[in-house]
């Protein structure tokens, strides 16, 4: 349950601490005191987008909204949903929630127990711990397309794994068919297509290109076309080595040192490996004379092989115009064309495949329909007869509820139009909900329904913002009773204007607009037993103070 609520210069608000009661807490003021300022507040701490500039109090650079929550007696799925988002701790019974506005960035910082997470996982958090009931949320009964939702999220995770299974079944035959819609395409725009891939893999294949041939055929090119250079030069080496063409060259000279260092050797044994250093020195020099007389009688100038190299030159600089920037590229490019080339000339093969795998998803998908549409067809009469029976607690005891399941095409959500009926008179038919509820009716059969869903394991915390439009009366008192009942259930933290309401609350908060040196402010104080009859005394309407207004006031109270 919600424990603590801090806020610090959000909207109209400098700085507020409040903590909760477990059972029925309301919240009370003047109209326009800004009570929803507190349901905003917990909504930006509990994941909801949010302005930061709209947000923070005027002459602040930051907000700061913090609750904490005891979680310690919670249903197992809350802690089990804590637990999947890797968030336990030391003290597990707390789970602290801080969000961070700040003026400028428009950026929110989020902690849970002093980590940092994104608003997604606040927002999962908080959908777990928090049941908000707005001021008009009554209003999304009267659009039949939600009662389906309303009904599986009570019938449970069963009810919940098969709508999720149906909705990826619908997804997947969804993609088949736009699969098999485009390979039905216009047959000569495929016709025209397969013509240039065939063309261009033929251009590539019939090139027989190699990796790394471009730079090979560069280098070869340059030898040829320098033959004349490259054979004198290699013959100019090779005299300068053995001395041809001036009878003594560096080979006779190296000769001449070693046999002069040999000698000395003889004297002096540290020359031996001087000895061995120009002995290698003359391997190497008789080597490299060997290689360029080699060189020197293989070179030659070719120039037919000259323009063959020209020529594949040419049509690899032609291909890559066309196909890709190097040689490697027009070979990638190659192996795409020819899986394209197969997709395209195997369409029919991949049609009747994708034909018999739709056929067999939509039989499937019925299947699963079906059991779905069974396990709500089996919790509808008993979620039915629980929302009649809570109505009747709450005065509506000759209404008949009912939950409509009608067959449609499938969709995500299923096979079934679901539609919520009511006849709220005897002998009346059903009607749905929104051709015949009333404000004051809508009202205790949304109550009814929180009621249900929390007795099936539901929220640990809930919120009503003035539940209480358009009913007063007996009404009133029904529905003060059913909150406080709901309040043994779960926290309630309600936002009233009917005493009856906020006589039977274990908690009672003021909320308060204020004005000094010209800067309004929101105040929230909780009430002691005087002041809440005093509150209870305004709530009822006396303008003006008499002593059986306040009997009245304190009897209220009292009755609880």
């Amino acid at each position: 349950m919600l424990q603590e609520l801090h806020i610090e210069n959000f909207a109209l608000i400098d700085r507020l601490s409040l903590t909760f009661g477990a059972g029925l807490n309301v919240l009370t003021g003047e109209t326009g005191a800004g009570k929803s300022i507190i349901i905003d507040a917990l909504g930006l701490v509990l994941g909801e987008r949010a302005n930061a500039n709209d947000l923070i109090r005027t002459g602040a650079d930051r907000s700061v909204v913090e609750a904490v929550f005891d979680i310690s007696g919670e249903p197992p799925a809350v802690r089990e949903k804590i637990a999947e988002l890797g968030l336990e701790t030391d003290d597990e019974a707390v789970l602290l929630i801080t969000r961070e506005l700040r003026r400028g960035s428009g950026k929110s910082q989020c902690r849970i127990n002093g980590r940092l997470m994104p608003v997604s996982t606040l927002k999962e958090v908080g959908e777990n711990l928090v049941d908000v009931h707005g001021q008009h949320e009554h209003q999304s009964l009267l659009a039949a397309d939600r009662h389906v939702d309303v009904l599986d999220k009570w019938l449970g995770k069963s009810v919940l794994a098969l709508r999720g299974d149906v909705a990826s079944r619908v997804t997947e035959l969804n993609t088949l068919r736009r699969d098999l819609e485009r390979l039905r395409g216009d047959a000569r725009e495929r016709t025209r297509t397969l013509d240039l891939y065939r063309f261009q893999q033929d251009e590539i294949d019939s090139a027989s290109l190699v990796a790394g041939e471009e730079d090979d055929l560069a280098a070869e090119r340059t030898r040829i076309a320098n033959a004349e250079k490259l054979a004198t030069a290699a013959a100019e080496a090779h005299a300068y080595l053995t001395g041809e063409d001036s009878g003594k060259g560096a080979l006779d000279l190296v000769n001449a040192a070693l046999a002069s260092v040999e000698h000395a050797s003889g004297m002096d044994e540290t020359l031996a490996p001087v000895v061995e250093m120009i002995q290698g020195a003359l391997s190497y020099l008789e080597d490299g004379a060997h290689e360029l007389r080699s060189y020197q009688e293989a070179i030659e100038y070719d120039p037919e092989r000259l323009e063959e190299i020209e020529t594949r030159l040419n049509l690899i600089r032609t291909l890559k115009r066309k196909y890709g920037d190097t040689v490697e590229e027009i070979l990638t490019y190659g192996a795409e064309l020819r899986e394209k080339l197969d997709h395209l000339e195997n369409s029919e093969e991949r049609e009747a495949d994708l034909t018999a795998r739709i056929e067999q998803g939509e039989k499937d998908l019925t299947k699963v329909a079906a059991r779905l549409t069974s396990a709500r067809k089996k919790g509808a009469q008993d979620f039915a007869s629980k929302i009649a029976a809570e109505l009747g607690d709450l005065g509506m005891t000759a209404t008949k509820f009912e939950v409509s399941i009608e067959p449609q095409a499938i969709t995500s959500k299923g096979a079934d139009h679901i539609e919520f009926l009511l006849s709220p008179n005897p002998g009346e038919p059903l009607r749905p909900l929104a051709k015949i509820a009333s404000g004051g009716e809508m009202s205790r059969i949304m109550l009814a329904m929180k009621s249900v869903i929390v007795r099936e394991g539901g929220m640990p915390t809930m919120i009503f913002d003035e539940i209480d439009v358009g009913v007063g009366g007996r009404t009133g008192q029904v529905l003060g009773e059913k909150l406080e009942a709901l309040g043994r259930e779960s926290q309630i933290l309600c936002i009233t204007h009917l005493a009856q309401i906020a006589s039977r609350a274990g908690d009672h908060f003021y909320i308060e607009k204020n004005v000094a040196e010209g800067r309004t402010s929101v105040t929230v104080a909780p009430l002691s037993s005087e002041q809440r009859v005093d509150e209870i005394v305004r709530m009822l309407g006396g303008s003006r103070r008499t002593e059986a207004v306040v009997q009245h006031a304190k009897d209220m109270l009292t009755a609880r």
